[in-house]
Order: C-alpha cells, then sequence, then structure tokens
C-alpha cells in the first residue's frame, strides 16, 4: 500500500505547490490526477518516486518510507518507475536494446521474451530494431513506458503518458497498458489532462486546484456528482444554469431537445461531432451546451429538457 500524511512541497518559500495532501492506494489500484496546468500533478509524481525533498509530512510504501535526494545519492526508490515526459531513452541504441538496459545480461532468454511482451503492449514490434533518434516524439512515449516496466514495477508512476500518441493508437495502447498492469497487480498513478484515462481506466480519482486536495473518490462519483464547475470542466463543456429555480450543473448530454416544453432557447451555432452536434444556444440570456442527433439552424427556436440531473 501507498500511503501519503500531510505531505506539503514548494521549490521557494511562500510558493507551495503541494498543500496537506493525504491519500492512499492499495496494491493493484489505479489512481488518476487531474487538474489544471500547474497545480502540481507532476511533482505530486516527482515527491511520491523520491525525486523531491518533503516539506512536510511522509510517504510510505508498506514499511518502506520514500525519502528524497538528501537521503539518497540517486534519487529514486527502485521498486518504483516513474515515466516523465522527456522520456531519457538513450537515442543511439535501438528500441529493443533500450527496453532491456535494466535487464539482467546473465539471462539472456528471459531478457528477449520479457522484452518481446512489451513490445507487443506498446504495439512497437516493427520498431524493435530502429535507433531511437530515429522515432517520432509519440513512439519515444511508447517506448519509455516499456522501458519503465521492463523488471515490473511495484508502482508504476506516469506523467501524461499519451501525450504525444497519436489518436488511432492511443485508444489501443491505453487498453492494451492498464490491462497489462492489471494483470500484473502492478501500480499505478497517472497524472493527465485527458479524461479517458480517469473514466476508464482508473478505480480512483483526485483532483487538484490551487495546489492543494478537492475531491478524492471514484470516477464515476466524481463525474455523476461534481461538486463545483471546475470539477465538471475537466470532463466536458458545463452548463451552470438556474433550472426550476434551482442552480445545477449539467453535460451537455444531460439536456435533450423535445417537441414542447416550458425551457425556451434559440440556437446560436452547431459543431459537428461525429456522433452527434453539439449547439450552442441562447437559454435565458446564458450561453449553454446540449448535444444533439441532428443539425439546427442557426436563430430557430427549440425547448429543452432534462435527460438526468
Amino acid at each position: 500500500m501507498l500511503k501519503v500524511t500531510n505531505v506539503s512541497f514548494s521549490y521557494s518559500k511562500n510558493k507551495p505547490v503541494l498543500k496537506d495532501f493525504n491519500f492512499s492506494l492499495k496494491k493493484g489500484e489505479h489512481l488518476c490526477v487531474m487538474g489544471e496546468s500547474g497545480c502540481g500533478k507532476s511533482t505530486l509524481l516527482k515527491v511520491i518516486y523520491g525525486l523531491l525533498d518533503l516539506e512536510k509530512g511522509s510517504i510510505f510504501w508498506n514499511e518502506n518510507r520514500v525519502l528524497g535526494p538528501e537521503h539518497y545519492l540517486v534519487p529514486g526508490m527502485d521498486f518504483f518507475k516513474y515515466v516523465a515526459q522527456d522520456f531519457d531513452l538513450m537515442p543511439y541504441i535501438s528500441v529493443t536494446e533500450n527496453i532491456k538496459k535494466f535487464l539482467s545480461r546473465f539471462y539472456p532468454e528471459e531478457s528477449e521474451k520479457r522484452t518481446q511482451e512489451l513490445l507487443e503492449v506498446i504495439e512497437m514490434k516493427a520498431y524493435e530494431n530502429t535507433k531511437v533518434k530515429n522515432l517520432s516524439g509519440g513512439q519515444k512515449q511508447r517506448v519509455a513506458i516499456a522501458r519503465a516496466l521492463a523488471k515490473e514495477p511495484e508502482l508504476l508512476l506516469l506523467d501524461e503518458p499519451f501525450g504525444q500518441i497519436d489518436n488511432f493508437k492511443k485508444n489501443t495502447l491505453r487498453r492494451n497498458l492498464f490491462s497489462y498492469l492489471k494483470e500484473k497487480n502492478i501500480t499505478c498513478i497517472v497524472a493527465t489532462h485527458d479524461k479517458n484515462d480517469a473514466l476508464s481506466f482508473a478505480d480512483k480519482l483526485l483532483i487538484i486546484r490551487n495546489n492543494s486536495m478537492l475531491e478524492h473518490a471514484s470516477p464515476k462519483e466524481i463525474y455523476q456528482h461534481p461538486k463545483n464547475r471546475y470539477i465538471a470542466s475537466l470532463f466536458d463543456d458545463v452548463n451552470a444554469i438556474f433550472w426550476n429555480n434551482k442552480k445545477v450543473l449539467l453535460y451537455p448530454n444531460q439536456l435533450k431537445i423535445i417537441e414542447k416544453s416550458k425551457h425556451k432557447a434559440i440556437v446560436k451555432n452547431a459543431y459537428y461531432k461525429g456522433a452527434y452536434w453539439l449547439l450552442e444556444v441562447d437559454y435565458n440570456q446564458q450561453k449553454i451546451f446540449v448535444n444533439h442527433p441532428k443539425n439546427i439552424s442557426v436563430n430557430e427556436q427549440i425547448y429543452l429538457q432534462l435527460t438526468e440531473v
């Protein structure tokens, strides 16, 4: 188990980056950390890995206390792996050689088997002999993830792990990776802006704002019952409106257009989303968004109804 207790950190005096963080994570669980840029997501991963010295509080992995550079000449915990946004790969050797870097040379057959297994997970079999310097940013990102997994860490820390990967590769890679981590019972913490990382694959979700923990619960609970507009906006466009004299937060899919109701609106714009249209409408002199299966002409009057609150 990972246990983070009263953790605070700052790079300089009077400018806290993390303020009183408290949470725990069981072995094999996946935690997704979300929040706006600069809120402290990356710093939290570095603190947990042991790259930074805490200002206050403690971090334990089971009975092992996580300590920073003041205590270790080479910072970072041996049983953790951290994949930063800069990848830190060796550019002049191949993909395979990068993955094998942390594997034992005394057991070449096991090393090769493990490397091939990871190449399948990241879908890079076709590039196994390609030098890393010749890869795209997204391909390098996938190699960095495979290299971090080479020795099966107990905890994997991923900072925006799919940020440079094309959408058509991202979906299958995400499924492959998180399924593999569950199969191997590897605990994982992901810092991300992508709601799909959180909603589809996380067991717990941690929301940060202004360098403090705002929410810590299951993705379903946080998505369905956001405490404020900031939290809701991490997942989708959000409408903060008065409905039947009550202020509510609604996603565009929680409103639908019907033939007649007391809730009138005027269409101002329409954005094609493939499976549906996102309509920007004027409702009681306020701009809100509604999902609809068809396009509707600008300035046409529509009537709204809640699908879910």
